[in-house]
Order: structure tokens, then sequence, then C-alpha cells
């Protein structure tokens, strides 16, 4: 345990009235110089946006990442099967749902009944979105002397930056959570653990590590997360940046300006939150097929009887 807490040698704020005594002293690595174009940014935004809905659909049709066609055309019919099991078990009031379809065709309520199941991933969507935002705009920003993807689950990217104080450099792990909430109090240890263990193992550090959670949408600057017994820190090496901190750091943005930029461009898109997932149509006919075994709808596709779905809803 003492190994995994044994402080590393990046310039800290040595000032004990300072409230962030211990923390990274920003001011002794490399500035920003520039400041990314609104019009370069808004573009590092459309492209996180696009990459996260590809990324978040895969992972709610529990997509391998090398799935043959054959493959896939199973997963879409599985996922379909599944989807009619969510109609049926979620249906709400059976009354007003069964009326609610009633004359119209299954797609449209195929894909609502999609919608409605994947509204639970945003959080995952966006976190991916914010992550993507953040490392495309630390290599945009010039800061840095490299940006890089981590082939980890507990962490998103790292950067290697200078320090002005002495010729050496600091690595800094980072994990992007939406907010601090994210992951419960018991949680935080073992996430801890994980990220520092990624920094320790990786043989291509250069120089001392500093491991970063990222708090993409919540306001305020810095923290480290203790004990709630000793109060010791869970790891000397380990601090929250909330996100009045964490954008500047990364971008040379505001927290408010990222988030209005990132709404202008929903707003441009239509989307209400940057969910736009293509459904499989083979996912959409084997719903078809389900409601049409149970004789939920005519030749046409279309739901023709309401009481047939209230005897679904209702078990009967």
């Amino acid at each position: 345990m003492a190994n995994r807490t044994t402080p590393q040698d990046y310039p800290r704020i040595n000032d004990p009235k300072n409230r962030f005594h211990g923390f990274l002293d920003e001011s002794k690595l490399t500035q920003h110089t520039l400041k990314i174009s609104v019009d370069d940014l808004s573009e590092i935004i459309k492209n996180a946006i696009v990459t996260a809905n590809k990324k978040s659909g895969r992972s709610i049709l529990n997509i391998p990442p090398n799935a043959c066609e054959d493959e896939l055309k199973e997963i879409y019919k599985k996922q379909g099967q599944e989807l009619f099991k969510y109609f049926k078990k979620y249906c709400g009031d059976p009354a007003s749902t069964a009326n609610a379809c009633y004359k119209r065709h299954f797609s449209s309520i195929a894909k609502e009944q999609f919608r409605n199941r994947t509204l639970q991933k945003e959080r995952m969507n966006s976190g991916w979105r914010y992550q993507f935002i953040a490392k495309d705009s630390a290599i945009k920003s010039k800061r840095f002397l490299s940006v890089s993807d981590i082939g980890a689950s507990e962490a998103d990217f790292y950067v290697v930056i200078k320090r002005v104080d002495k010729d050496e450099n600091v690595s800094i792990y980072v994990s992007v959570k939406n907010r601090t909430n994210t992951m419960g109090g018991q949680d935080w240890p073992k996430a801890i653990r994980a990220l520092e263990e990624v920094a320790k193992a990786d043989k291509n550090r250069d120089g001392s590590y500093i491991c970063v959670f990222g708090i993409a949408m919540d306001d305020g600057l810095r923290n480290i997360k203790s004990d709630s017994k000793t109060h010791l820190p869970h790891s000397f090496n380990t601090e929250v940046w909330l996100s009045d901190f964490f954008w500047p750091f990364f971008s040379n943005y505001s927290y408010n300006e990222i988030i209005r930029i990132v709404l202008s461009i929903l707003l441009e898109k239509g989307e209400e939150n940057g969910l736009d997932i293509e459904i499989p149509e083979l996912l959409i006919s084997t719903f078809g097929d389900e409601c049409r075994k149970r004789n939920l709808i005519d030749e046409n596709g279309i739901f023709n009887d309401p009481y047939g779905l209230v005897d679904l809803f209702c078990g009967v």
C-alpha cells in the first residue's frame, strides 16, 4: 500500500497557506500560447459527437469490435427480440400504451421503444463525447509534447507536458467522468488504484506522473479524494479536476464556453441530446416479427388490436 501512495516528484504548490497546497503547480508547466479558433473547436466537437454516437451504438447493441456480417445479423435479431420484451415489460399504463400504438406501424413503435431503452446510455455517450473533445483540444492546443489514447478501460488518454522550472517532463493520465457522482463513494478507491496502476506500468512514460479524474460538467476547481476514516488521500498522486480547471487546462477554453459551443452544434443538428444512433433494419423487422407472431399487427404492419396489446401487457 505504501508504494501506491508514494508521492511523485512533479511540481507541487508548496505554500501551506494556499488552499491547493500539495496539488500540481500548473505555473511550473508549459503554458498555453495559442487559442484554438472557434471554427476548429466546433469541428472537434462535431467529430466527437459522431464518434461517441458510433461507440455508443456498438455498446448498446453489445457488438464485439471485430464482429463479422453473420455475427451482426444474429446480434440484430437478438436485440430485436429483446426490444419486444422491453416493450412488454415497461409499457407503463397498459391501456394508454395500447391506445398510443393503435393504428400505428410497428416500425415507429420499435424506434420509440429503442429510444426509450437507450436513454439510460446518454450519460455514457456524453462521457465519451467530452473525452474526445478534451483529447482533441489538447492536441490542437499545441501545449503538450504528446497526446495519446491508452488501451485500458480505466484511462481515456494521457499527455506529456514540459516543466519550465527544470529540464523534465510530467505525464498526466486522464480519466474523464461526466460528474463527480458518476461513481459512488465506495468506487473511488478502486478507480484511483486502477488509474495509478496504468501510470506506473507504462513503460513509455517520460518523467514523473500524475493521475487526473477530469469532471466534464461539475463546476469548481480541484480536490483530492480521501479515506473518510483516516482522512488520508487514496493516492498522493491523484487529483480530481472539476470543469473550471479541467477545460482551461486542456483546451484553453472555459467550461461555459465549451458547453455553449456544444449546445450550438446540437441545436444546429436538431437533436435533443446528440445521441443519434442508427437502428439496424433487421432489429426493427425482428421486433415486427415478434408482434406478428402474437397477431398484434395486420398484413401492413399496423397495430390493429388494442385489446390484444392490453392482454400482452397484462400477461394474459
